[in-house]
């Protein structure tokens, strides 16, 4: 692990290095924690190479993660906090940079283990769920006074649903073979059946009508850190994709994956349903964080974009299904087409329970 070694001896930790080991299983980043000793005190680590074929724009990417960071630890020290424990806490490199290129080209960046605690892969109850949904309406509500044009969009288009129709679906469509099509028929109509939809909070964003805000994008459950011993939320992390965008896709991607009965590639679609106490649970504890911070017009489309975000998922994996699945990893051929016909489901069901998603929010705001 001589990289790794490199890359440690230059950032600026506190005291001496005991040990460096790999940690977790992410598909994305290589993970590291390296354990220090400073005068008999014990302080970690958690050290990343970061995969440049996902991430581009390292520098942007960075650049993002500090600006956010140092402006959460600001507010968190402004209301009595603890920044070290309430956000990430990233560590510059010797040379004072946002992250340290060795010498082949490999990028790591840093940040300071948020000790004693741990995070869920799926919720197990809607009470954790309602945590997870309190956190992520605190972290928007944090970032209301942060500029969204202080941020790289280092993701173009990442939710413009209609854009992803209309530049990488329809050439799917015209790429693909007759027998693909043919296959595919019912997925391709349930997308085009809604393809009026699919612009509706773009444009009012574009128009005004609704604000630009400095957004997470990755919402996920295992996205939020909880105190192992209280059960309560410690801070959000992964801040790989915060960007410009819309509080309401970030609601949204939570409720897709969150508040669904099955996981996004059953395929028994009988199992496939909105769970609406989970749906209840999680905007309450939302809008319990962020809801005076947000927009009467943000408010009354939640629901919605809860559909949208879900369609735009099925799409993306029907697109990658007609391309041959080369961006999603897929475990088997028909891996991505059963994804879509999962989240069509899905979204078909939301569709159904849409007035009560409504009835939901206004009850609850």
């Amino acid at each position: 692990m001589s990289d790794i070694y490199e890359a440690i001896n230059n950032f600026c930790f506190d005291g001496e290095l005991v040990s460096c080991k790999e940690f977790g299983s992410g598909h994305i980043n290589k993970t590291y924690i390296a354990k220090f000793s400073d005068n008999g005190v014990e302080q970690r680590y958690v050290v990343q190479q970061v995969n440049s074929d996902v991430f581009k724009n390292i520098e942007e990417l960075m650049s993002n993660v500090f600006a956010v960071t140092d402006y959460l630890r600001g507010v968190i020290t402004e209301n009595g906090g603890d920044p070290d424990r309430e956000t990430l806490h990233y560590i510059k490199t010797t040379d004072g940079k946002n992250y340290y290129t060795d010498s082949d080209g490999n990028y790591y960046r840093a940040y300071i283990f948020v000790k004693d605690s741990i995070t869920y892969d799926s919720a197990d109850s809607a009470e954790i769920f309602k945590k997870s949904g309190a956190a992520f309406g605190k972290f928007q509500r944090m970032l209301d006074g942060l500029p969204a044009d202080k941020l790289n969009e280092t993701i173009e288009h990442f939710h413009d649903t209609y854009w992803r129709y209309e530049n990488e679906f329809l050439p799917a469509l015209s790429a693909a073979s007759s027998e693909l099509l043919s296959e595919c028929k019912d997925e391709i109509a349930f997308v085009e059946n809604r393809k009026d939809e699919m612009p509706v909070i773009e444009k009012m964003l574009k128009k005004g009508e609704m604000p630009v805000r400095v957004t997470h994008n990755d919402t996920k459950l295992n996205n939020v850190m909880f105190d192992e011993k209280t059960g309560e939320c410690v801070c959000v992390i992964d801040l790989d994709t915060v960007m410009p965008g819309s509080a309401l896709y970030d609601f949204g991607d939570s409720i897709r994956f969150g508040a669904s009965t099955a996981a996004e590639d059953e395929t028994d679609l009988s199992k496939v349903s909105v769970n609406l106490d989970y749906f209840k649970a999680y905007a309450e504890g939302f809008l319990s964080q962020a809801g005076e911070s947000l927009t009467q017009a943000e408010i009354d489309n939640l629901a919605f974009a809860s559909k949208l975000i879900t369609l735009e998922l099925g799409m993306r994996f029907l697109t990658d299904y007609l391309n041959g699945s080369k961006y999603f990893k897929t475990d088997y051929e028909k891996h991505n087409l059963d994804r879509a016909r999962n989240q069509f489901c899905l979204v078909a069901d939301m569709e159904n329970k849409m007035q009560e998603m409504n009835d939901i929010i206004k009850h609850l705001k």
